[in-house]
C-alpha cells in the first residue's frame, strides 16, 4: 500500500495536531492500553506472593512503557519505528516468568531474590531483539504479508477473549454474565460506535473517553461503581536494579525463545500500524521501520529490566485506536509516552483507573481489539489468496485456536513446549512460518518475489 493513496486519516504520520487534540487522542490510547500494561505485573505479583511490591511493579511498568513508547515515536538515531508503537508486556512471557519465579522460591529464595532473577533475565533477553533487528531484511522471506496478517488476526482474536471476559464482569466474578454487566458493556460499546461515525472531529476523537465516562456514570447509578481508598505511596521514584541483579542460564532459555516469538508478534503489529498509517508495507522504507521498531523493543526491554518491569515489546491495542480515531501522528505517540511516564511516577493515577468497572472496560476495548482482527484480514488479503495460502491460514488458525481453546492438549509435553505453543499467537505463528518455508511457492508469485528482491538489492 502506498502512503500516497487516499485515506480517511484526520492527521497523518508526520502531521502535528494542536496540543489539545494531541492530548485527548493520546488519552484514548492510554485508556485503551492501561489494562494491558497493568495486568501482567498484577498476575505475576499475585501468583508469586509479591503483593507488598505490587504498587511499585505497576508504576514501573507504566513508567517504562512511557519511555519505550516515546522512543518508538521520536525515532532517535534510527532507534524506533517513527510511529505510534505502544510498549508493554506480551502475555506470552507470563508462563516463563512465573516458572522462573517459582523455581527461585522452591530453592528458598526471598521475594527480593525472585524479582532480582526475573529482572535479570529480562535485562539479558533485551539483547535478542537488538541482534535480530540487524537481520530483518534476511528474514523477509519468512515474514510475508500472509504470515504477518495471520499473526495479527490471532492477536486480535486473543484480545477479544479478554474483552468479552471483562464485559461479563471479569475473571472469577460472582455475577459473571449478569444482565446489568451486559447492559453496561453494551452502553459503552454503543456510545463509542455511534460517536466514532459522527462528522464532528472532536466527538470522533473523544469517542472512547466519552464511552467510558458514560459507562461509569451508568455503573454508579446502578451501584456497580465502588471507590476503594488509595493507601500506598503517592510518588514512585525509579531506581536502577532496585532488587539487585541475578541471572540463571537454565531459566533463560525459555525466556529467550519467547523473546524470539515476540519479535514475530511485533513485526505483525508494526505492519498493521504501517497499513493503518498509510505507509508502505514492503520495500526499503518498510524494512527500516521494522529494524528501528525491533531495535527499540530491545532498548525498551533493557529499560524494563533496569527499572523493575517485565519484558517489553510492541503492543497491538493502539492500532485499533488509530483506525477508529483517524489519528496516526507520531507526535501523538510522544504524548502517549509522556502520559504513561507521568502516570508511572504517580501510582494514584493507576489506582483511579483500576476503579473502572470491568464491564465498562470490556465494552470499550472490544471494538478496538476487533479492529486489530480486521487489520489482519486486510493484510492477508492484499492480493488474491492461492490454494497454498488458504492451506497455511487454515492449518495455522486450526492449531493456534485449537491449542488455546484446549490447553490440556499439551499437558504431557515438557514444560518448555507448553510455554512455547500454549497460546494461539505462538503456536499459530510458528506453524504459519514453517508451512510458508516448507510448502512450494506458486511459480508466478515466486518470480515476483525474486524480482522484488533484486530491486531491493540494487537500492
Amino acid at each position: 500500500m502506498s502512503a500516497n493513496e487516499p485515506s480517511d486519516l484526520i492527521y497523518g504520520l508526520e502531521e502535528k495536531p494542536a496540543a489539545a487534540v494531541a492530548f485527548f487522542t493520546a488519552l484514548q490510547h492510554v485508556l485503551a492500553s492501561l489494562v494491558g500494561i497493568i495486568t501482567p505485573p498484577l498476575i505475576v505479583g499475585t501468583a508469586l506472593g509479591l503483593n507488598a511490591w505490587l504498587p511499585w511493579l505497576i508504576s514501573m511498568s507504566l513508567f517504562v512503557s512511557g519511555l519505550g513508547t516515546f522512543l518508538q515515536a521520536r525515532r532517535i538515531m534510527q532507534v524506533g519505528a517513527g510511529m505510534i508503537c505502544l510498549q508493554g508486556t506480551s502475555f506470552a512471557f507470563l508462563s516463563v516468568i512465573l516458572a522462573a519465579g517459582f523455581h527461585v522460591k522452591q530453592q528458598g529464595g526471598t521475594s527480593e531474590e525472585v524479582m532480582a532473577t526475573i529482572f535479570g533475565l529480562t535485562t539479558v533477553a533485551a539483547f535478542i531483539p537488538v541482534v535480530v533487528s540487524r537481520f530483518i531484511s534476511q528474514l523477509r522471506r519468512a515474514i510475508t504479508p500472509l504470515i504477518s496478517g495471520t499473526v495479527i488476526c490471532l492477536i486480535g482474536i486473543s484480545l477479544i477473549k479478554v474483552s468479552i471476559t471483562d464485559w461479563g464482569g471479569g475473571h472469577g466474578a460472582t455475577d459473571f454474565g449478569a444482565t446489568s454487566n451486559l447492559l453496561l458493556g453494551l452502553l459503552t460499546l454503543g456510545t463509542i460506535v455511534l460517536l466514532s461515525h459522527t462528522r464532528s472531529r472532536w466527538l470522533r476523537l473523544s469517542a472512547v473517553i466519552v464511552g467510558i465516562v458514560a459507562g461509569c456514570i451508568a455503573a454508579a447509578l446502578a451501584g456497580k461503581l465502588s471507590w476503594h481508598p488509595y493507601s500506598t505511596e503517592w510518588i514512585a521514584v525509579p531506581q536502577p536494579w532496585r532488587f539487585g541483579f541475578r541471572f540463571d542460564f537454565s531459566l533463560f532459555l525459555p525466556v529467550a525463545l519467547i523473546s524470539l516469538i515476540s519479535i514475530l508478534e511485533a513485526v505483525g503489529d508494526i505492519t498493521a500500524n504501517c497499513l493503518l498509517s498509510r505507509q508502505p508495507v514492503q520495500g526499503e522504507s518498510y524494512l527500516q521501520r521494522l529494524r528501528g521498531g525491533i531495535l527499540a523493543d530491545g532498548v525498551s526491554c533493557f529499560l524494563a529490566g533496569l527499572f523493575s518491569a517485565l519484558p517489553n515489546t510492541t503492543f497491538a491495542q493502539n492500532n485499533g485506536v488509530i483506525q477508529m480515531t483517524g489519528v496516526a501522528s507520531r507526535y501523538v505517540g510522544m504524548w502517549i509516552g509522556g502520559l504513561l511516564l507521568l502516570i508511572g511516577l504517580f501510582p494514584a493515577f493507576g489506582g483511579v483507573i483500576q476503579q473502572i468497572p470491568a464491564p465498562v472496560l470490556g465494552g470499550a476495548t472490544l471494538v478496538m481489539f476487533g479492529s486489530v482482527l480486521a487489520a489482519g484480514i486486510r493484510i492477508m488479503t492484499q492480493s488474491p489468496l492461492s490454494r497454498r495460502d488458504m492451506m497455511i491460514i487454515a492449518v495455522s488458525f486450526g492449531i493456534g485456536l485449537g491449542v488455546e481453546a484446549q490447553p490440556e492438549f499439551l499437558r504431557h509435553l515438557p514444560p518448555i513446549f507448553s510455554s512455547l505453543f500454549g497460546s494461539a499467537i505462538t503456536a499459530g505463528g510458528l506453524v504459519a512460518i514453517a508451512l510458508n518455508l516448507l510448502l512450494p511457492a506458486d511459480p508466478a508469485r515466486k518470480s515476483q518475489a525474486e524480482a522484488e528482491s533484486v530491486l531491493l538489492a540494487e537500492k
